[in-house]
């Protein structure tokens, strides 16, 4: 890998692609070029790295020529179509996308967890689901410790998850209730403010759906646990930034509060944040537009032996999605 980089960052217009930009900026990412590729409608806008104005260029199938890394997030079509053609042009993609996940040729990585794994790549690494991210952060350095055998979780995603028109319905509605207006809604199938929903993701014959499979699924390959398992409930909550999960894991090893937190005090990436005496805990609303989730509320399960409760929480927007793709980009220059 060139040791200057020419990056690409596809579907750069939208929310995911924006927070890319701004990453590799904040984190002096050794950009020698930046190419900013988006659908056709999008293209001509210009958006800013370093104080410069980056003309957007429309994506096509020759538009991989020279580049390094490819960083995608324009969602899982584009991805089939597009990732194969960019690794043929000798490019590394970076891939935000559920497209690749699962394959047994893609590398699906947390740098925190398994950077090894980066080494593996054919062209291709995934990025995980950011639930599924988020929690890991938390879960993993406690599997090390204690040998996690599954874990019992419920998710409280911001509409964030779903993109910028998502932002936009919950802003409105809101607006519309408090000005005694009726709700419109085109993004979920119900009105979010005010309330929430337990359907992220469409549904599988089993009763879950896909994104709350994903915990399990993705965690088995991201962990290298493939006896691990997820029983999870996804749930759309009216946060506009970080989502939140609420954990019920169960151990081999015996596990007290006390030796959970001394390992997830060195955990890279997390902090603890767990003083409920002070009113002390991860909240969404201050994790907005960090790089470290958080973790607290951390007791003992009293349903079953060798359990822990914990919180975690994070910017899906970063850990979940940019930040993570560009520490996998980091990765690649080592």
């Amino acid at each position: 890998m060139n040791k200057r980089p020419h990056v690409a960052v596809v579907g750069a217009t939208g929310a995911v692609g924006v927070e890319m930009i701004k990453t590799l900026e904040k984190r002096n990412f050794p950009v020698g070029k930046l190419t900013l590729l988006a659908s056709a409608r999008s293209a001509g806008k210009t958006l800013k790295f370093h104080g410069e104005g980056v003309p957007v260029k429309e994506l096509t199938r020759d538009a991989f020529t020279g580049i390094d890394v490819a960083l995608f997030s324009a969602g899982g079509s584009i991805s089939k179509e597009y990732a194969p053609i960019a690794a043929k042009a000798g490019c590394v993609v970076v891939d935000n996308s559920s497209a690749f996940r699962m394959d047994d040729q893609v590398p699906l990585v947390i740098p925190e967890i398994n950077p090894g794994d980066v080494k593996q790549h054919k062209g291709i690494i995934a990025n995980p689901n950011c639930t599924t991210a988020i929690t890991l952060m938390a879960l993993y350095p406690l599997h090390q410790a204690f040998g996690c055998k599954r874990i019992f979780a419920s998710s409280y995603q911001a509409v964030s998850g779903t993109g910028a028109k998502a932002i936009e319905e919950l802003r409105r509605q809101v607006d519309q209730l408090v000005h005694g207006q009726s709700v419109t809604r085109e993004v979920y199938p119900h009105q979010i403010a005010f309330n929430v929903l337990p359907h992220v993701d469409s549904f599988l014959p089993t009763g879950y759906t896909k994104e709350e499979m994903k915990m399990q699924n993705e965690g088995r390959k991201i962990m290298h646990h493939p006896s691990f398992r997820a029983s999870v409930t996804c749930v759309r909550v009216p946060v506009y930034r970080a989502h939140s999960v609420a954990v019920t894991a169960e151990f081999d090893k015996p596990v007290t509060v006390e030796s959970a937190r001394a390992v997830l005090q060195k955990a890279p990436g997390l902090d603890v944040v767990d003083e409920p005496a002070k009113n002390s805990y991860p909240l969404p609303l201050y994790l907005a537009e960090q790089y470290n989730c958080a973790v607290g509320r951390l007791r003992a399960d009293c349903a079953m032996d060798n359990g822990l409760c914990f919180w975690v929480a994070g910017d899906q927007l970063l850990k979940g999605a940019a930040l993570n793709a560009v520490q996998i980009a980091e990765e690649l220059l080592k």
